[in-house]
């Protein structure tokens, strides 16, 4: 259910991620703002009952897991976000030639 919640975010943001930003970073950008929000649904509530989020005053901020089980969600979400990261460059790749990337 979670990594299906995810893995839609990431689709919906899939031409950022070919422009500029790192899944990891797509990663960190969702749970903060699932984190941020009153949980809705089921995903968020595991979310909000497995990763807390900790900030400092200069606006960065650190996930953490609570709970063993949390680590392993953590730990199953970063693992995606590489994964379809890798697909993303994987589809990315599939029309080019060597001549497109010569100077």
């Amino acid at each position: 259910m979670i990594l299906s919640e995810f893995s839609k975010f990431l689709q919906d943001n899939e031409q950022e991620i070919i422009e500029k930003k790192s899944c990891t970073m797509m990663l960190g950008t969702w749970v903060k703002g699932v984190l941020e929000q009153k949980p809705k649904n089921n995903v968020e509530k595991i979310i909000h009952q497995e990763i807390a989020l900790a900030k400092n005053k200069v606006g960065d901020y650190l996930l953490v897991a609570k709970s063993e089980s949390g680590r392993a969600l953590t730990n199953a979400l970063y693992n995606f976000a590489l994964s379809y990261e890798q697909h993303v460059l994987k589809k990315w790749l599939q029309d080019k030639k060597p001549s497109d990337f010569a100077e």
